[in-house]
């Protein structure tokens, strides 16, 4: 057993988790600390490492041809650089009072101590599995990990018909529903809100659900799932959505996913309202001095509403390793908090938003102005000019922008970005209509689309006074 604390004096961190955040601290504390200083193992229980999970539906797609393109850094690369990383290997208890964990080889069962010094927790989330009848039957697919991905394409290749149902249209059922019909399967998206990407106002998630229908899925939205029915096989054959029945060769769960912190809830580690990991600016998981936590297993604060969320993102659980190795390193790094930006696609039209809802605005007790505009992505007389909806809120009183969502063809969604900045900076939709942005005709019309969303939502703001 690996009970002893780091030889030579030196100091041992504990990762458990070996994807973005968890090898992101590991790498930068490693820059900041040798290897005669600082000993660092971390485990992973699957078989990869250090992998872009949001590019698993264009993997699954073929838009991304090979696996092994959406590492970006294998464990030999990882040893190499002095970490230990010991894969197939899941961590399966956290002994906070005797500073060490548990875990198991998953092949052989083997079982280990191992102490730390410094403890990181980055267990990332896993998919939101329903509690029906046949819902863990072969067939039936989460998509979260790489694993998954590989699960999900080796089902796909021995499938004996061509027929899929996705059950949820969020960022991870649209896209696995777009990635299904790229494979030539006939693609029924079973939702059950009003229209798809509840991220979006339903008036938004309209545009979506009609690019849907435009690329030939099947939408039934107000609907739940009672049940996935299998065959003499016991493979997955149909899913039953209220009086519907819908045959299914397979079934991805594209409902969401749900913080991984089962260890940390038996440690006895602090949890929020959403079941994720509770930390302070510099993700030192509260209560404890040398245990920090990152990626999809925590909640952060939102800088909008002021409340704590849990958003699963690749970009946030790279920048928690950063701040989590440097400060496990001996540097000092803070993460300030989100304000919900995110942006996806169905073929070609492009989704974004960032900020609030109506309906988040309303569960924090803020009145507001909403407005929508369309416009184009280029000047109107330049080629290949597209159309853009853009959905823009204000505090009704200060004028102080409170989020924007964005629907439209190429050009569209990273215009988002302009409106994070300006929700990052606490600025009012007046002072966004004097922001100096690039023009030229094959860019944007002389006043860009969010800056004409900004100038609507500006006066709205002073009619409501």
């Amino acid at each position: 057993m690996d009970m002893n604390g780091a030889t030579g004096g030196r100091e041992r961190l504990v990762v458990i988790g070996g994807d973005a955040a968890g090898m992101s601290a590991a790498s930068q504390a490693r820059r900041l600390r040798g290897p005669d200083e600082l000993e660092i193992v971390a485990f992973e229980r699957g078989h990869f490492s250090s992998y872009s999970a949001c590019g698993i539906p264009y993997w699954v797609g073929g838009e991304v041809d090979d696996r092994d393109r959406l590492i970006a850094r294998t464990p030999e690369e990882h040893r190499a650089r002095h970490i230990d990383l010991r894969m197939r290997t899941e961590v399966t208890e956290i002994d906070v009072t005797g500073r060490r964990v548990r875990a198991r080889d998953v092949d052989s069962g083997a079982e280990s101590w191992t102490a730390y010094d410094k403890l990181v927790i980055a267990t990332g989330a896993r998919p939101v599995r329903p509690d029906l009848p046949g819902a863990d039957a072969p067939g039936v697919h989460g998509v979260q990990t790489l694993d998954d991905g590989q699960a999900l394409l080796d089902t796909l290749a021995r499938a004996r018909g061509r027929r899929a149902v996705v059950v949820g249209a969020g960022y991870i059922g649209v896209e696995m529903a777009e990635a299904l019909i790229n494979r030539g399967y006939e693609v029924t998206v079973v939702n059950r809100g009003r229209e798809p990407m509840s991220t979006l106002d339903p008036d938004m998630g309209r545009l979506v659900h009609d690019a849907m229908e435009g690329l030939g899925i099947t939408m039934v939205n107000d609907t739940e799932v009672t049940e996935v029915r299998t065959g003499e096989d016991g493979r997955v054959s149909a899913v039953v959505a209220g009086d519907a029945v819908h045959p299914a060769d397979v079934v991805v769960l594209g409902i969401g996913v749900t913080p991984e912190t089962s260890l940390a809830r038996a440690a006895g580690l602090p949890l929020g309202g959403h079941g994720g990991l509770l930390t302070d600016r510099a993700m030192r998981v509260r209560g404890h001095t040398d245990i920090w936590a990152g990626g999809d297993c925590v909640e952060v604060l939102d800088l909008v509403s002021g409340q704590s969320r849990h958003i699963a993102l690749g970009t946030h659980a790279n920048k928690h390793g950063q701040v989590i190795g440097t400060n496990a390193g001996g540097g000092y790094a803070t993460f300030p908090g989100v304000v919900g930006t995110a942006v996806s696609k169905v073929c070609d039209l492009e989704i974004a938003r960032t900020g609030l809802r109506e309906k988040d605005a309303r569960r924090v007790g803020l009145e507001f102005v909403a407005v929508t505009i369309e416009s184009t992505s280029r000047a109107g007389y330049y080629p290949d000019a597209s159309p853009m909806t853009v959905k823009m809120l204000a505090e009704r009183r200060t004028g102080k922008l409170l989020g924007v969502q964005i629907v439209g063809r190429e050009g569209a969604g990273k215009r988002v970005d302009v409106a994070a900045v300006a929700l990052t900076a606490g600025m009012t939709v007046e002072q966004m209509t004097g922001l100096d942005l690039g023009y030229a005709p094959p860019f944007s019309p002389v006043w860009d689309p969010v800056l004409v969303a900004a100038r609507k939502a500006a006066r709205a703001v002073e009619q409501a006074d």
